[in-house]
């Protein structure tokens, strides 16, 4: 993977038309026109004084080379984030199950909250609920989410090693542990000299007291308080099909056919018999 530092935080504006590029893609795509139109038609429609039509030249280029988004990203790594790029390439893969809208879903809010927002809690609370909502893969997903240029080296280092730690600890319980509120509540637990590695104070009081309160619960209960509290965006996810949608309008064609084989039934046992004139009827009509 690209170093951290290939990153750079980008302007407001940036953000803003990076926020209007994923969401128009979202919406052209129940159109099912080719990727490459959709890109050049939203092309002519970006602020011209930011770099992201010059970014969607290299995605056309890319797009009519080898057919993917993901690999473009990759090589502007000094604009796109490594986050932005391990969703699109989650979406493409052929073998996952990640819907595209819902990756475009994603990154619009993701866009749309930094550039009204910096504050590193609520932005990595919203990657892991994205990475934990739709099964990603945590492993690659918290190491693009370490290389984001909002993050500090607390920060990157705490990530990358909470990455090993997920499974075998809760979430809730790693964020308690380096939060204010747990360093408030255990002030004997604080190192005389530097705090340690594992014990960095990178969550607020806020932050630690619902993670506290989440403990032994569900994910979705943590997450559900967290993003109320701190106003980040609700996570968009794909929605589980109602099998029961599917299966009713089978249901009604097969009653449909059950009744005619019964009606016919019943006119066999009659003396008249099977009256055919009334499939000569359907015939003419």
């Amino acid at each position: 993977m690209t170093s951290p530092s290939a990153s750079t935080l980008l302007s407001r504006e940036e953000y803003i038309e990076q926020a209007y590029l994923f969401k128009s893609l979202q919406i052209r795509l129940a159109s099912n026109e080719p990727i490459q139109e959709m890109l050049a038609q939203i092309r002519e429609e970006i602020l011209a004084t930011t770099k992201l039509p010059m970014a969607i030249d290299f995605m056309l280029a890319e797009v009519r080379h080898v057919g993917t988004m993901s690999t473009a990203m990759t090589k502007l790594p000094h604009y796109f984030t490594q986050f932005q790029i391990f969703i699109i390439s989650q979406a493409e893969d052929e073998y996952g199950r990640f819907d595209m809208r819902v990756a475009f879903a994603v990154l619009e809010y993701e866009a749309q909250f930094r550039s009204e927002n910096s504050d590193p809690v609520a932005l990595f609370l919203f990657q892991m609920e994205t990475l934990c909502r739709n099964r990603l893969d945590y492993d690659f997903g918290l190491q693009a989410i370490a290389m984001d240029p909002i993050y500090n080296a607390h920060w990157q280092r705490w990530i990358l090693e909470a990455r090993h730690q997920l499974g075998l600890v809760e979430l809730a319980d790693l964020i308690y542990v380096n939060s204010a509120y747990y360093r408030l509540k255990n002030p004997d637990d604080e190192n005389e000299h530097e705090p340690s590695v594992g014990r960095a104070i990178l969550f607020g009081q806020r932050a630690g007291r619902i993670a506290l309160a989440n403990r032994k619960k569900a994910p979705h209960y943590l997450f559900s308080s967290l993003q109320r509290q701190l106003g980040y965006p609700a996570v968009p996810h794909s929605i589980k099909r109602d099998p029961a949608i599917d299966l009713l309008p089978k249901l009604n064609k097969l009653v449909e056919r059950l009744e005619v084989r019964v009606k016919l039934l019943e006119d066999e046992q009659r003396q008249s018999g099977i009256d055919l004139n009334q499939f000569l009827r359907d015939q003419k009509k």
